[in-house]
């Protein structure tokens, strides 16, 4: 009995063992030659890794114990980080480690070249109005206003902008920062753009970088949105969009005024408020139209040698806006109808600090230094960072990018009080990863991917302005998880690159059912279980075949999972200033 005993506990062992899988997760982009390179070994067994090999397609071959083990973690029995810092000859390289090989990989100083256009191209695909990758047209009536009182009903002109994610509403608080974002990215780096696409997103030349041309499309509708010196809306359309899943030059939702025909216009309202059961928690107007002013007059910087006339519109706009932001301290929240989700956003201060030191720089005054200052110091750190959790789009955005402006803006001593905040930040995210493999603190609540974009632009901002190197590590990390380096081997961005494993199946009805690939889209990534398991009507359509490496969070690339595989436009358009900086190839 002892020998048939422990004859069966040899064929457990030996089915274990069969089993068993290794995996080495690779940046599927590549790596710069002066990068921070680090794989990932994860083992679904316990493997005692002392070596691993860094091979040539040509065929070098380099033996390096440079590693660290990380013990088990989450699903993982073991996992370590596999340093290949020291090679940088330019070529195509793979690795083993017991018995495990990686995808191909480049090291080159053009990996990433290009790449920053691709986010671009999303952003058109999103484009409400004339929309040039559908070749069509959409939500062309919007629209009418509501909760305005005697104006309910009335008919105002806001077609354009985007469309927010795969379903069609459109908002203020995402599309202002969208606009911000991209400005910035030019401002940082004006030299790397490409002008192949027209302004209205068709395929030409017109002399003007494509990625100011698509902030000019966003401005724009923003200037629908703000047609005189007190009117601001925040929101069109509301989650009775999401009753139909169709082409957005196709869609029939009645808002009450016919199939297809208009949607309503929220304003931006100080006080809790919404059309059905679900209430908002809004308390004043700053956090959006502190957006608005920050748009504006970064928009009339970055235009005013290419057309003084819209810089100048834009410039009295911003001006206006600041005031009555100023006037409305508080929280302006989107709206919700059928459903308990909106943006549950609930900081202004940084938004105002954002327009404080914009107004600074467009006229050096020192009441708006001063005042960025003081709004600043109300949030030193962005409280995202080092959190275990949020509620969706509590703290946003999700880099503070006013604490960037400062520090480059101020004197001496507001320049190290800004950067000390900044740093902060990043130290809290480092301190919460802790010894995970993936070197990971970001926590996986609803677009866990947008806070890790925030966290990389914040940490490369920092190592750019102070020559400072201490985050570089888990700076590169980071950026490397968008490209493949965490559990699922998945590149976070569609198309990028073009030879990886990037979701193909995301949550759009453009791709689903137009059969139109949606280059460019960061999807949402990663949240935790118990997120995932609380949110209404979600579900697969396909087997689960990354369920092997599920932990406390998950991600799935399938159609039905609109919690970790939809793109969001707000998100793409943040990876324009990190793809900016590493298309330079430095």
């Amino acid at each position: 009995m002892k020998n048939l005993n422990l004859l069966f506990i040899c064929l457990i062992i030996s089915v274990f063992t069969i089993n068993a899988e290794t995996w080495i997760r690779v940046n599927q982009m590549g790596y710069l030659p002066a990068d921070v390179k680090v794989a990932v070994l994860i083992s679904d067994e316990y493997l005692d890794v002392n070596s691993f090999k860094v091979v040539g397609v040509g065929g070098d071959e380099y033996v390096l114990n440079t590693l660290s083990q990380c013990g088990a973690q989450d699903s993982f029995s073991s996992t370590a980080r596999l340093d290949f810092s020291e090679i940088t000859s330019e070529g195509e390289y793979y690795i083993e480690a017991n018995g495990a090989k990686s995808p191909v990989f480049r090291i080159g100083k053009e990996v990433y070249r290009g790449a920053n256009e691709v986010p671009l191209k999303y952003m058109r695909q999103q484009r409400c109005g004339y929309n040039p990758v559908i070749g069509d047209s959409c939500h062309t009536h919007d629209g009418r206003l509501v909760l305005s009182g005697e104006l309910d009903g009335q008919k105002v002109d806001v077609t354009g902008g985007w469309h927010d994610a795969s379903d069609y509403l459109q908002y203020l608080t995402t599309s202002a920062n969208a606009v911000y974002q991209m400005l910035f990215a030019y401002s940082q780096n004006p030299g790397v753009w490409a002008d192949d696409y027209m302004s209205n997103g068709d395929k030409g030349s017109n002399g003007i970088p494509d990625i100011l041309d698509e902030a000019r499309w966003g401005i724009e509708w923003m200037l629908k949105m703000n047609p005189n010196d007190s009117t601001f809306y925040n929101q069109i359309a509301d989650d009775r969009d999401h009753r139909i899943s169709g082409m957005p030059n196709l869609d029939t939702v009645d808002y009450g005024w016919g199939e297809g025909k208009e949607r309503p216009v929220y304003p931006c309202i100080g006080s809790p408020c919404g059309l059905g059961k679900y209430r908002n928690e809004s308390k004043g107007l700053a956090s959006s139209v502190g957006k608005f002013c920050s748009s504006f007059s970064l928009g009339a910087e970055v235009f005013a040698e290419i057309d003084s006339v819209f810089a100048g519109v834009l410039a009295a706009k911003a001006e206006n806006a600041y005031k009555v932001a100023a006037s409305n301290p508080g929280v302006c929240q989107t709206c919700s109808t059928v459903s308990p989700y909106y943006y549950e956003e609930d900081n202004w201060s940084d938004d105002m600090e954002l327009a404080a030191i914009q107004m600074y720089k467009a006229t050096r005054e020192g009441k708006y230094m001063r005042s960025a200052v003081d709004y600043g110091r109300l949030e030193p750190v962005t409280p995202w960072m080092g959190a275990d959790s949020a509620h969706h789009y509590q703290w946003y955005p999700f880099v503070n990018l006013g604490h960037i402006q400062l520090a480059m803006e101020g004197d001496v001593k507001v320049r190290k009080e800004f950067l000390r905040n900044i740093r902060s930040g990043l130290q809290r995210v480092k301190e919460r990863a802790g010894n995970n493999v993936f070197m990971n603190g970001i926590p996986f609540i609803w677009c866990s991917n947008n806070l890790t974009v925030a966290f990389v632009t914040q940490a490369m901002l920092y190592r750019k302005m102070t020559g400072d190197n201490e985050f570089k590590e888990i700076e590169t990390a980071m950026r490397d998880w968008l490209f493949g380096v965490n559990p699922w081997g998945k590149c976070m961005v569609i198309s990028l690159p073009e030879t990886g494993d990037y979701p193909r199946d995301p949550h759009s009805a453009v791709y689903d059912q137009g059969k139109i690939r949606i280059d460019g889209g960061l999807v949402d990534g990663p949240v935790y279980k118990g997120i995932y398991n609380s949110l209404w009507g979600i579900r697969l359509r396909n087997v689960d075949v990354y369920a092997p490496f599920h932990g406390s969070a998950v991600y799935h690339d399938d159609y039905c999972d609109y919690s970790t595989n939809e793109p969001t436009m707000d998100g793409t358009a943040s990876l324009t200033y990190i793809l900016g900086e590493l298309s330079k190839g430095e």
